[in-house]
């Protein structure tokens, strides 16, 4: 029987596209997954390891945070898993190591991930102008000169688009507003009602993106190191690519088959007991409910209340330690969980690894690569990080690291917006991992 050419051309298109659905394919690699373990089955010494629980217990003894829980990996074994202190001091509920924290810009390395695994099916290529799947970016502008009495500014043409490999490495000019540090950019993005990353307004991610396109950048595309927005239009690519909400595409393609079963935009009902309370300090250093303050970029019961529609790919996911430990172990599998491949090893290395920023990168310790920040060897140097360890945190005070070398995963879940110990925690919480090496 003989079919018309183009009913055969639309039965190869839907092959297609049926066999590109699963972002994730099967493979031959089974490493395990996340399982406890003795310490000294994975070269850790016991003794040396318990020690982060006197220094995660000494700042909750000087209330410096509600509650800590941390989680450290080795080789694919869970080594320590265990929390300390408060979900809510009001109520004196003790945190649960399985406890959902705000990740806040934890959620970039997820988003980042989402748009390799498009580049790995040949569906967008790294260095293509992001103007060629959201037009609205189509001949971008820099700013020039701005007038702080009235907000008002000129603009220079761009002297290149902006592309997916700009956006994934904060290189492309775009700026945050509420957290940004240039007082012109967020004068201007507060003018245009520029979203950072939360809402409970019923707003979607596709709209903000597009006012974000027509208003000038910070710098020339790829001359500068800029945190923003960059993550966020990458959700928005990844919708557009995709032709599925981002966080159904997450759901689909990334939680279900790495078994992330805690890690939501939106918490459904039955787990958002689970959600830890926001804290922050007051002028005098006291913990007090973010809901006191008016400094918060968001509604301090985000993400259980409101429209629940804007999916922010920079910062909108909440999600536990163990959750978010099966992200890394994958990563450091070379791609590879639960009996799927999610990225070829070479990917992998691109991702995490490569050097995209040079040395315009603001730490000198390290550069930025497709999704994180890179210990170099000045950075080495400088603590018991290896050469290529790769990590990021979120605004809430949450924080982890993977080592490819010692093949080690940790994160730590704080819940502050804004703390005088996050990063002094987090530092010597890393630094009690190394020195309990045994081999």
């Amino acid at each position: 029987m003989n079919f018309p050419i183009s009913l055969v051309r639309a039965i190869v298109l839907l092959g297609f596209i049926a066999s590109s659905l699963y972002a994730q394919t099967g493979t031959k690699q089974s490493p395990p997954l996340l399982a406890a373990a003795a310490p000294e089955t994975v070269g850790f010494y016991p003794e040396r390891l318990n020690r982060i629980d006197g220094v995660i217990q000494s700042y909750i003894d000087k209330k410096a945070f509600p509650g800590v829980a941390a989680i450290v990996v080795r080789n694919g074994k869970i080594v320590y898993y265990k929390a300390f202190g408060s979900a809510d001091l009001e109520t004196n509920k003790p945190l649960a190591k399985d406890a959902i924290f705000r990740i806040a810009s934890m959620t970039k390395a997820i988003t980042s991930l989402a748009v390799m695994m498009l580049h790995e099916e040949g569906k967008i290529m790294l260095d293509d102008p992001i103007s060629k799947y959201i037009p609205e970016f189509t001949k971008p502008v820099v700013l020039d000169k701005f007038n702080s009495k009235d907000s008002t500014y000129t603009t220079i043409p761009a002297k290149r688009e902006i592309t997916i490999r700009h956006l994934l490495s904060h290189m492309s000019g775009l700026n945050y507003n509420v957290i940004a540090s240039d007082a012109q950019m967020r004068a201007i993005y507060t003018k245009a009602g520029i979203i950072d990353a939360f809402t409970t307004q019923n707003i979607k991610i596709g709209d903000v993106v597009k006012k974000l396109a027509k208003l000038p950048l910070n710098h020339q595309p790829g001359e500068k190191w800029t945190y923003g927005l960059s993550i966020d239009v990458l959700g928005y690519l990844v919708e557009v690519v995709s032709g599925t909400p981002l966080d159904q595409f997450f759901q689909k393609h990334i939680f279900e088959p790495l078994g992330m079963k805690d890690t939501y935009f939106y918490l459904p009902d039955a787990k958002k007991d689970r959600l830890v309370a926001l804290y922050s300090e007051d002028k005098n250093k006291n913990l007090v409910k973010t809901a006191t303050l008016g400094s918060l970029p968001t509604d301090p019961d985000f993400p259980i209340v409101g429209a629940k529609a804007y999916f922010s790919g920079g910062g909108g996911l909440s999600s536990t330690a163990y959750d978010y430990a099966v992200f890394l172990q994958m990563l450091l599998n070379d791609g590879v969980y639960n009996g799927k491949r999610f990225l070829s090893r070479k990917s992998v290395d691109l991702f995490t690894n490569a050097n995209q920023t040079g040395t315009l990168f603001p730490d000198p310790n390290g550069y930025f690569s497709l999704g994180f920040s890179v210990v170099n060897e000045k950075g080495h140097a400088q603590d018991l990080s290896s050469i290529g360890t790769f990590s990021w945190g979120g605004a809430f005070s949450t924080d982890y690291f993977a080592d490819p070398k010692e093949k080690i995963c940790a994160v730590i879940m704080k819940q502050m917006w804004g703390t005088t110990y996050g990063s002094e925690l987090d530092k010597k919480f890393n630094l009690m991992i190394y020195q309990a090496l045994d081999n």
